[in-house]
């Protein structure tokens, strides 16, 4: 390609970069600012209040998950209450799907008297709740780790101050539940609620209860079996890494070496992957190595890969506050330290932080491993527990439902 090819192929490129920034402003401007509010207004003027009505909103997936679905099934347990759930598909949906969800969405909440949701969302913050409405955020992580919301501000994984604040994610929060009091200020900054913070609880997190279910723990490991009977009586290794990159385009990282650690630790060892819901091409693993790995991501949820894990490995994912609660060994794999560390930021000194061991290879953590009676300090992850984790208990669920009243 030639000098003016390639200054053609550019301007081309800005320009169809210029066209879709600017649609994508005059969308937001047109929906969250104008379309979605006048649709709520317009609903509640048509329906009453009703006190019995339960709106869970579910901004990504299909179907409701993790602390919604444990608050559904109680609510559904009792039997006095009306229950609607509305997914919207936020990133992962058409736009045109997306803005039908939202539209669908906006009717039920305009007569519900409590809307529970886990995630960010432009709609919720987009609209001006009616009087005794309750709006409860069970965010989806525990802990905090890696920055979100407001934190990410001037980062390149959020936008700049001025978009979070003209197109909001985390407004009209009722109350905010939290693992423990140790984070509530985090959570204050990510939702900027600075002066809210009495809102902020730290009741724990409902998503947790599953923990302390030894019902559920025996049938996680049950399933496992059933699914890899190459386990059998060896230990168990779990690798759950997050995603990288932005949600629409969200890749796993591929730098683990499977046949090495097969090699290594194969004849005690089976690993374990789950990668992020939002990765849509996974890494394969190696057909040499199908009788060490298995990628369970569609067959065992993260809870149940949790609970038969005897070591996790992962890098910036918030499982590892779930994970402690086991005082279980945790390897951190955090090979791109720096670069993520830029993009995303943390709200606590990752190496200070981290209750288990920073490695960069893939044989850095095979020695871990096959020195992890030694190694291993049981302590340090129960001092993680106890200032991350403290409010969750196996009763988050019982806690989060008293708001209602």
């Amino acid at each position: 390609m030639g000098l003016i090819e390639k200054a053609v192929h550019g301007i081309a490129w800005r320009a169809r970069r210029l066209y879709r920034k600017t649609v994508g402003f005059l969308y937001k401007m047109a929906t969250l600012k104008f379309i979605y509010p006048m649709a709520y207004r317009r609903e509640t003027a048509k329906q009453p209040l009703n006190g019995k009505k339960v709106v869970f909103l579910e901004m990504r997936m299909g179907q409701i998950t993790d602390s919604l679905e444990l608050i559904y099934r109680a609510l559904e347990k009792d039997g006095s209450y009306q229950l609607r759930v509305c997914s919207i598909g936020d990133g992962l949906v058409p736009a045109a799907e997306q803005y039908k969800n939202s539209l669908a969405a906006l009717k039920e909440m305009a007569s519900a008297k409590y809307i529970f949701l886990d995630d960010s969302s432009a709609l919720i913050s987009s609209i001006r709740p009616r009087s005794g409405v309750k709006i409860i955020q069970v965010w989806h992580a525990c802990g905090a780790f890696k920055k979100f919301g407001f934190s990410t501000a001037e980062k390149k994984f959020g936008g700049s101050y001025r978009e979070l604040t003209r197109f909001p994610l985390h407004k009209n929060f009722t109350y905010v539940t939290v693992s423990s009091p140790e984070v509530v200020w985090a959570y204050a900054e990510a939702f900027h609620m600075e002066d809210r913070k009495q809102d902020i609880l730290p009741i724990g997190i409902s998503r947790t209860d599953i923990f302390f279910d030894r019902q559920a723990m025996e049938a996680a490991r049950e399933k496992l079996h059933r699914l890899m009977p190459e386990a059998g009586d060896k230990k168990i290794i779990l690798y759950a890494p997050t995603f990288r990159g932005r949600v629409k385009r969200a890749k796993s990282p591929k730098k683990l070496d499977i046949l090495q650690m097969q090699q290594e630790l194969g004849d005690a060892y089976v690993l374990l992957c789950k990668h992020h819901p939002f990765v849509k091409k996974r890494p394969k693993i190696p057909e040499e190595c199908e009788n060490f790995a298995r990628d369970m991501t569609e067959q065992m949820s993260i809870e149940e890969l949790l609970m038969v894990s005897d070591i996790c490995i992962s890098d910036y994912s918030s499982l590892i506050f779930e994970y402690s609660l086991y005082e279980r060994p945790m390897i951190f794999f955090a090979y791109d330290l720096e670069d993520y560390g830029d993009w995303r930021g943390f709200y606590y000194n990752y190496e200070e932080m981290t209750p288990g061991p920073i490695c960069r290879t893939t044989e850095e953590i095979i020695a871990y491993i096959q020195d992890i009676d030694t190694l291993f300090d049981r302590q340090r992850v129960k001092a993680f527990r106890e200032k991350f984790m403290s409010a969750c208990d196996g009763h988050a669920t019982e806690r989060v439902l008293e708001l209602m009243s």
